[in-house]
């Protein structure tokens, strides 16, 4: 598939189907212990090799009560013998007959023949005897066993990314390590003459690198390795080693800037000699000029120079075709419909994301913000904002109170 010299742009949506069809999941795998598996993605699915909780247990502090045979439901002034104490890790060990009852605590193990726990509050203790003051129900503050999770229950699927409770979870049926799909490893540079690190001072003309920084650590945040090759000049010869490198070392590769038409844009022509340009140029505002291509079957993502432009590049097309290289089952993107807060200009044939700000009014209606500048070139924008206002690749001009589509950052963005 080549689109760079076909008439017109690539829609959005056909890109992104492209990218995910032309790339695998990895299948190389490592095992680390739970401690360290935050935000791995699993190899496998998880299954309990028990009961959680394993035993019935108290849900408060209170009275087991034994209420004897074919009895459902105890009414208030009912008394009950306490003969004993149950605690979390040490249970009553005792029989407890009908009309008899334990002092049991949060966690603990319920007697065999106790139906039913009475808040502590909800009756009357006087010595070794207790009353009801109200009445108690068989099955009351009771959590029975595999009431979380049942024996030989898939807890956690193949290609879930791990999350802090995943981590509780896993400890909760015993697990202490888990097998992992290996973190991918990403190539990335900037490149251009004007560009400076932000510890330099800026000649007249220069400007701060700052694409590099923010894809770096978008890629920390999905857990991949990344090989930072910092700012490489405009010089075909340095472009073809880092090229050569990259392809060398890395799952993928990331560059920033050159995929233009400029005379000083070398990147797409020394893609075209290394490997295979698949498109150029897309029907998305801000973030026209992206390209993607493999070297050598190791895929290529040139994002534009303008910041707003390579950030939301990087969001919307690398990040999720990562994600499935990476193994990960993705989720669609959560999306909203709002009105918008004024008219917006635009002209068809590109699908605009506008970056705004998401309010929710006291009564639960969503109002935008959509006053911040949307030039390319201004990246705080995207620091300021917190959802996308996405209006369609076909659509033009939108008038105030018109409703539009709002895609809220996700956590590899905001």
């Amino acid at each position: 598939m080549t689109c760079c010299d076909a008439p017109g742009l690539l829609p959005l949506a056909k890109a992104l189907d492209y990218l995910l069809s032309a790339v695998q999941a990895t299948n190389k795998t490592h095992k680390l212990a739970i401690e360290d598996a935050l935000d791995g993605i699993l190899a496998e699915a998880i299954t309990s090799p028990h009961n959680v909780p394993a035993f019935d247990n108290s849900a408060m502090d209170g009275y087991a009560l034994c209420f004897g045979d074919n009895t459902e439901q105890l009414e208030s002034g009912n008394q009950f013998t306490v003969e004993g104490k149950s605690f979390a890790g040490s249970p009553y060990s005792g029989e407890v007959q009908a009309g008899e009852c334990v002092r049991i605590m949060t966690g603990a193990a319920i007697p065999a023949s106790c139906a039913s726990v009475v808040m502590q509050e909800n009756c009357d203790a006087d010595g070794e005897k207790i009353t009801l003051l109200q009445s108690a129900r068989s099955g009351d503050n009771i959590r029975r066993a595999g009431n979380d999770i049942e024996q030989g229950q898939v807890i956690l699927n193949a290609g879930r990314r791990l999350s802090p409770t995943d981590i509780g979870l896993l400890a909760s049926i015993g697990r202490s390590q888990v097998s992992l799909l290996q973190p991918l490893k990403v190539g990335l540079f900037s490149t251009g003459d004007e560009l400076r690190l932000p510890q330099q001072t800026l000649d007249p003309s220069c400007i701060y690198d700052s694409n590099r920084f923010v894809i770096a650590a978008g890629l920390k945040r999905l857990n991949i390795e990344v090989l930072n090759l910092g700012i490489i000049p405009d010089d075909p010869k340095a472009l073809r080693q880092a090229f050569s490198r990259c392809q060398q070392e890395c799952d993928a590769i990331i560059s920033s800037g050159g995929v233009s038409v400029g005379e000083a844009d070398y990147t797409k022509t020394i893609l075209d000699e290394l490997g295979d340009i698949e498109f150029w140029k897309l029907a998305i505002k801000p973030g026209k000029p992206f390209a993607f291509g493999k070297l050598g079957g190791t895929p290529f993502f040139g994002l534009p120079g303008n910041p707003s432009s390579a950030a939301i590049t990087f969001h919307q097309l690398a990040v999720p075709t990562l994600l499935k290289m990476s193994g990960e089952i993705r989720s669609p993107a959560l999306v909203l419909k709002a009105k918008a807060p004024k008219d917006i200009r635009k002209r068809p044939g590109r699908t605009d994301f506008q970056r705004g700000i998401l309010i929710q009014d006291d009564d639960g209606t969503l109002n935008i913000d959509s006053s911040m500048d949307q030039s390319s070139g201004m990246l705080s924008s995207m620091s300021r904002g917190n959802c996308y206002i996405r209006i369609e690749q076909e659509r033009g001009n939108v008038k105030a109170g018109e409703e539009v589509d709002i895609i809220p950052f996700d956590r590899w963005i905001e």
